[in-house]
C-alpha cells in the first residue's frame, strides 16, 4: 500500500491544483526495518556520518567499540525515509539522502534560524535546476534538518549523535525522518541514581494544514539503576517549553486560541523493561492540559526513545544520554488540526 500525501499549492505552484505525491519507497523501506512503528536499526545506511568517515551501523566494530544507530521506522506515519545523515564540516552542511524536492539533497545552515536551543539547523535548497535546460524548478519548501553531536569524543567521533528531518510544505505531516546513534559502549552501576540534564530542540509539523514551527526546552531525565527489581528504570521531564515560528519569531503560549506547550513528563510503570544492557531504552511521554472546569486531561501524548553511553560509574564520565521525542496533540489554534512535534536531545551527568 502507497502513502498518499497532498502537498501545498503554494510550495509546488508547478504541479496542478489538487496535486498529490505518492511514496512508492514506504513498503520498500518497511521490510528493512521492524515494524511497529518502533526505531531500528537498518542496513541501508550509515547513520550519522561526519565529513564522510562512516560510522558502522554494526554492533561491534574491529576495535571492540559498541556503536548503535537507529532510525525513524517507516511505516510511521510520512516519517521514516529520510537516510544517510552526512555533515561535512568544511562548509558547514548536512547532505540528506533519500527526500524527494529538498533540492540537490545538501542542506545549508538555517536563515533565519541558524540554530535552535544550541543544535544547528539547516534547510534545503528553495529551487532545483534543470540541468539541460537551466530552468528553475521549485522545491517542496521547508524542509528543515535539526542536527546534535555530543561534546564527547570517542576515537574521534562525538560520542552521541542525532539528526531530524521534517517538512511543512505539504498538508499532511510530509516526508522525513530521524537518527539518533551512540558510538562507544556504557558502563552502568547496579544501584544507586543519577540526574542527566541538557537541552531540548524539536520541529513540529501539522496533519491537515502546512508549516513548520520549533520548540525548545530543557530536559532532566532520573535514572534509578536498581529498582523495580528490572535493572536501571528511567523517569524525566521536559520543561520550560518555547515555540517559535519558521523565522525565529516567538508564538505565544497559553490563553484561549493561543499555543498550549506544558511540561512533558515521561510515564513510569512497574512493568517497563528499563534501561536494556547496552543502554537502550524507550517508553512513554506525554502532557496534560487543564479544562475550564479545571479538571486535568491528556493533550500530548508519543513516545520518547534514547541510547546511555559513557561510563556512568565514575566521576571523570558520568556518561550522557542521546535521544528523540515524538509527540501528537490536537492544535488549540486551529479547528481539526493534529500537531506532530519530534525533538532531539543530549543530557550530561
Amino acid at each position: 500500500m502507497y502513502s498518499r500525501i497532498i502537498c501545498l499549492a503554494a510550495a509546488l505552484p508547478f504541479f496542478a491544483a489538487g496535486c498529490t505525491a505518492t511514496n512508492p519507497l514506504a513498503d520498500d523501506l518497511a521490510s528493512l526495518i521492524n515494524t511497529g512503528g518502533e526505531p531500528s536499526e537498518s542496513g541501508d545506511s550509515d547513520g550519522i556520518t561526519i565529513s564522510g568517515t562512516t560510522l558502522s551501523p554494526a554492533t561491534t566494530n574491529a576495535n571492540g567499540v559498541e556503536q548503535i544507530i537507529r532510525y525513524e521506522a517507516s511505516d510511521s506515519g510520512f516519517g521514516g525515509l529520510s537516510r544517510g545523515f552526512t555533515y561535512v564540516s568544511v562548509n558547514d552542511t548536512i547532505v540528506i539522502d533519500n527526500i524527494a524536492f529538498d533540492g540537490g539533497n545538501v542542506y545549508t545552515r538555517g536563515n533565519p534560524v541558524s540554530q535552535v536551543n544550541n543544535y544547528a539547523v539547516y534547510e534545503g535548497d528553495a529551487i532545483a535546476l534543470d540541468p539541460l535546460t537551466g530552468k528553475t524548478i521549485p522545491q517542496v519548501t521547508n524542509y528543515r534538518a535539526l542536527i546534535g553531536f555530543s561534546t564527547n569524543r570517542v576515537d574521534g567521533a562525538p560520542r552521541s549523535a542525532f539528526a531530524i528531518n521534517r517538512t511543512g510544505g505539504y498538508v499532511q505531516y510530509g516526508f522525513g525522518g530521524f537518527v539518533y546513534q551512540r558510538v562507544g559502549g556504557v558502563t552502568m552501576p547496579t544501584n544507586g541514581q543519577a540526574v542527566f540534564e541538557g537541552d531540548y530542540a524539536g520541529m513540529r509539523v501539522f496533519d491537515t494544514r502546512g508549516g513548520l514551527e520549533f520548540t525548545e526546552g530543557d530536559i532532566q531525565l532520573v535514572v534509578d539503576f536498581n529498582d523495580f527489581n528490572s535493572g536501571a528504570t528511567i523517569n524525566g521531564e521536559i520543561t520550560n517549553r518555547r515555540a517559535f515560528d519558521i523565522d525565529g519569531n516567538l508564538i505565544t503560549l497559553g490563553g484561549t486560541g493561543n499555543l498550549v506547550l506544558p511540561d512533558l513528563r515521561i510515564t513510569v510503570a512497574k512493568d517497563d523493561v528499563g534501561i536494556a544492557a547496552n543502554g537502550e531504552v524507550s517508553g512513554t511521554i506525554g502532557s496534560v492540559s487543564i479544562s475550564s472546569g479545571g479538571a486535568a486531561q491528556a493533550y500530548e501524548t508519543g513516545k520518547y526513545y534514547a541510547i546511555l553511553s559513557g561510563d556512568a560509574t565514575t566521576a571523570a564520565d558520568g556518561g550522557e544520554i542521546v535521544g528523540i521525542v515524538v509527540v501528537e496533540s490536537t492544535d488549540p489554534r486551529f479547528t481539526g488540526v493534529k500537531a506532530q512535534e519530534t525533538g532531539g536531545f543530549i543530557a550530561y551527568r
